[in-house]
């Protein structure tokens, strides 16, 4: 069977630092009619597991421990017994929205496999400690998590996050790779690793 990626949108609240903002969260689903793994488990677990349907969650995969991005986990877990995957440089977040549930580390150049094809960590931190991206070289694609935006880097300008270290996870990590890869991000719209490329002076020069 074909693997294929799946888009589910939700939409809740991102809360970090006494501020709260209204925001609509990308969910990715990579994997064939039998088993999947989900990237990001973003604010309603019921839609998220309406696009699974029947098949097996291999993971539930997190890009990051910002809690729109995990704020569904536990639903998510109750609902399909995955393991929760999550760079743990990012515990400290984690804790603040999931404390006592644990979670299966990540680790730069892992490889998960599902549906036939081979997603790839890539450690990116800067928006946040513990931000990675997945590459899936079969299918062209980078799930950019909070990493790489439609239009420039994630933001910086909060608590455990660092504008030159996402420069620096995005020209060392991610415009090595083919520029026709299409990047799935976060939230918004879809990009493509050559345009990041072409627009990435002018990030540097425009600062956060």
């Amino acid at each position: 069977m074909t693997a294929r990626i799946d888009h589910v949108v939700t939409s809740g609240v991102f809360s970090l630092d006494g501020q709260d903002f209204d925001v609509d969260n990308n969910v990715w689903l990579v994997g064939d009619d039998n088993e999947v793994i989900v990237i990001d488990a973003a604010h309603n677990a019921k839609a998220i597991m309406t696009a699974v349907g029947e098949r097996r969650v291999v993971a539930i995969v997190c890009t990051h421990a910002h809690n729109d991005h995990v704020n569904a986990v536990t639903d998510l877990v109750a609902a399909t017994h995955a393991p929760v995957r999550l760079h743990p440089d990012d515990t400290m977040l984690w804790a603040i929205v999931n404390p006592g549930i644990d979670f299966v580390p990540l680790s730069d150049g892992e490889e998960i496999e599902v549906g036939g094809v081979v997603a790839q960590v890539l450690h990116t931190p800067g928006h946040s400690p513990g931000g990675v991206c997945l590459r899936v070289e079969a299918l062209d694609a980078l799930f950019s998590g909070d990493t790489l935006f439609h239009g420039g880097p994630g933001a910086t300008g909060r608590s455990f996050s660092d504008f030159p270290t996402i420069l620096d996870s995005i020209r060392e990590r991610l415009l090595t790779l083919p520029p026709q890869t299409r990047v799935f991000t976060g939230h918004g719209d879809q990009t493509t690793i050559g345009d990041a490329a072409g627009a990435y002076d002018d990030w540097v020069v425009r600062g956060h």
